[in-house]
């Protein structure tokens, strides 16, 4: 498959989220990436069920909820119920993963799982074959705008892998730092979805940003 963009709604502005919804649905990009943060799993609040469900809304493109919350299990029906057409949650927030997933299932949606950059790709080897996506976070959680970290491409390779040795048909998403000068490495090393905040929205045309990572 070609890869999929999958602009963060957390740099887009807040101000004007219905135009920047309405922007994106007139752009290249595949899906809506949302991302919750609760200020516990990491040191930071953005956003809960009544922005999603305004987004939801507007937006004619999937929504890929990307929860960096602890102890996701609670909420799951209601992002479900907000409109996430995805919900992934990371490893490390999750008890008991397993049963994680197979409630984002049972609520009728996409399930992804995320690992941080100091999370080894093999502890999904269990969980591989279960999931649709897999998150592989290229910044530490919590900011945008940080620097991308190296070994991701490695990590990635390394996902590939574990995809094809258990006949998963998972895509694999890399978030954090992604824009023109990696992307094109992303997608060979093996990424399908490719997720942009500061790098589509800080320019002044997010547009054309989207159709050059998308081109890349």
């Amino acid at each position: 498959m070609n890869h999929l963009i999958a602009p963060s709604v957390l740099s887009a502005d807040f101000a004007n989220l219905q135009r920047d919804v309405e922007m994106l649905n007139n752009s290249q990009a595949d899906w809506l990436h949302v991302d919750v943060m609760d200020g516990l799993f990491v040191p930071n609040i953005s956003f809960g069920f009544p922005v999603v469900k305004a987004i939801k809304q507007h937006a004619e493109k999937p929504l890929d909820v990307h929860l960096m919350i602890a102890d996701p299990d609670r909420y799951i029906k209601d992002f479900a119920a907000a409109g996430a057409d995805g919900i992934t949650v990371h490893y490390e927030a999750c008890t008991h993963l397993h049963r994680t997933v197979q409630a984002i299932k049972d609520a009728g949606c996409k399930a992804g799982v995320a690992i941080n950059p100091a999370t080894n790709v093999q502890l999904l080897k269990d969980i591989i074959a279960d999931i649709d996506l897999v998150l592989i976070m290229s910044v530490n959680p919590g900011f945008g705008g940080q620097k991308f970290i190296q070994n991701t491409y490695n990590k990635i390779v390394e996902a590939k892998q574990l995809i094809a040795s258990a006949q998963s048909s998972a895509v694999i998403e890399v978030d954090g730092g992604v824009d023109t000068s990696n992307a094109t490495q992303l997608v060979q090393a093996g990424a399908n979805v490719l997720v942009a905040g500061s790098s589509i929205f800080s320019g002044g045309d997010p547009s054309s940003a989207i159709s050059g990572l998308k081109n890349a």
